[in-house]
């Protein structure tokens, strides 16, 4: 049977990309901590009829009719994800992170109310309430900071920062922050403030669900997560909260924000949901963990310095300018062509711009869903150091680029069956 048949009759141009895309994920060490493989049934979801319906509104109060599957569908997502998260009410219908972090904003403050959360130069997502972003306009932002000394949150310092903006909210939940994060302190120092307490848990869901990272509910009084990242589901997004929240949350989102779901995407995270209540899972999101502390202890053995010395969850963040002569930006470039995927971010009190910062930002949940353990790892913090070493030599790039590949072949990707490529 011809893969991707319809798209090799109609637009074969777009075909050849989507299996070009399959090689490169396939060929490659993929370490950007946001992204992951999903599941051959996370994609039929995503990819099924569900993308043919409007259904503007909620399962039993739609607009529209013929809905008598869709809502199935969106209560079933629901009663998984409360179930999985143990929250009193969840909401499946954001597009995204941003939309979703905007919409529990919307229900909840008003405008010009302060928010802290941690910059986004120390971590912080730009939903957060970064000066450029709608977050930082709409509302009065007063980022906190990590500790110069430690590169780590000071839970002291940022309620003393608390007791002076008396913030509306205080948000946790972070883009770049490799430790763990303590939960209950932030719902500590919200009720000395009397703020709400919001969690954007959109990188580490699956080590919460999993078992690897102690989860914010019931603590927080509202939070967020994307469905990719560490939880494997479709590129979508999800708020959970108290129930006394709900129905503020709901109508934030439709009408306030957006129209139709887009139920492709619902049936997806459904899908996405169930995977996670498996032993299998579990399992996944420990050796995340592990295999990110491997990878740390072995670039820190070459002399990588890692901000705040190392990792407890799936991401590190290391600095390459002073301690190897090479920026993030140009580390990145020379590590995607030996055949590893990663990102340049800034690090804590970085001198550089954003767009050349200073350090690199990687993570270990592709790999690890790929099945790669401690061993691996290793071998991956070897070849970095040494395309790092090498960084303007493209014969010794090339030569990595195949060792990867001929590594990569003896690991399976989720989603992707090499065999299709022939037909």
């Amino acid at each position: 049977m011809t893969y991707l048949a319809g798209l090799k009759k109609n637009d074969p141009t777009i075909r050849d990309l989507i299996i070009a895309e399959e090689k490169r994920e396939f060929d490659k060490v993929r370490l950007i901590p946001s992204e992951n493989y999903a599941s051959a049934a996370v994609m039929e979801a995503t990819g099924s009829i569900f993308t043919n319906k409007y259904s503007e509104g909620y399962a039993g109060k739609r607009y529209y009719e013929g809905q008598q599957f869709v809502d199935l569908v969106e209560m079933l997502a629901i009663e998984r994800g409360k179930k999985l998260f143990g929250v009193d009410h969840l909401n499946v219908q954001p597009y995204s992170g941003s939309p979703a972090n905007m919409a529990v904003y919307h229900a909840v403050l008003e405008h010009g109310d302060t928010i802290m959360g941690l910059a986004l130069p120390h971590g912080g997502h730009l939903t957060h309430g970064w000066k450029v972003n709608f977050s930082g306009k709409t509302y009065h932002s007063t980022p906190y900071e990590l500790d110069p000394t430690t590169e780590m949150l000071d839970y002291d310092l940022i309620w003393k920062q608390a007791k002076e903006v008396k913030p509306k909210m205080i948000i946790a939940g972070y883009t770049a922050y490799p430790r763990t994060i303590h939960w209950e302190k932030f719902r500590a120092i919200c009720d000395d403030v009397g703020a709400l307490f919001h969690a954007d848990i959109s990188h580490i869901t699956g080590l919460i669900v999993g078992g690897a990272h102690a989860s914010p509910f019931p603590f927080a009084d509202t939070g967020i997560s994307t469905s990719h990242k560490s939880l494997r589901g479709p590129r979508g997004a999800f708020i959970l909260s108290k129930k006394e929240y709900a129905e503020k949350i709901d109508k934030a989102i439709m009408p306030g924000l957006q129209g139709g779901p887009h139920n492709h995407t619902t049936a997806g995270i459904a899908v996405a949901f169930e995977e996670a209540t498996t032993p299998e899972f579990k399992a996944y999101a420990h050796q995340i963990v592990k295999n990110a502390k491997a990878l740390a202890e072995r670039l820190t053995s070459h002399g990588f310095r890692l901000v705040s010395g190392g990792t407890d969850n799936h991401l590190i963040l290391f600095e390459t300018l002073k301690s190897k002569g090479i920026s993030g930006r140009d580390a990145a470039k020379a590590l995607d062509l030996a055949g590893i995927e990663t990102n340049c971010n800034t690090v804590p009190f970085d001198p550089s711009p954003p767009f050349n910062p200073a350090g690199v930002r990687i993570g270990t949940p592709a790999v690890t869903s790929r099945g790669m353990k401690e061993k691996e790892m290793e071998k991956i913090g070897d070849w970095m150091n040494e395309v790092i070493e090498h960084h303007t030599d493209q014969a010794v790039l090339m030569r990595i680029a195949g060792e990867i590949k001929e590594m990569c072949q003896s690991f399976p990707c989720p989603g992707i069956d090499p065999k299709n490529w022939l037909s």
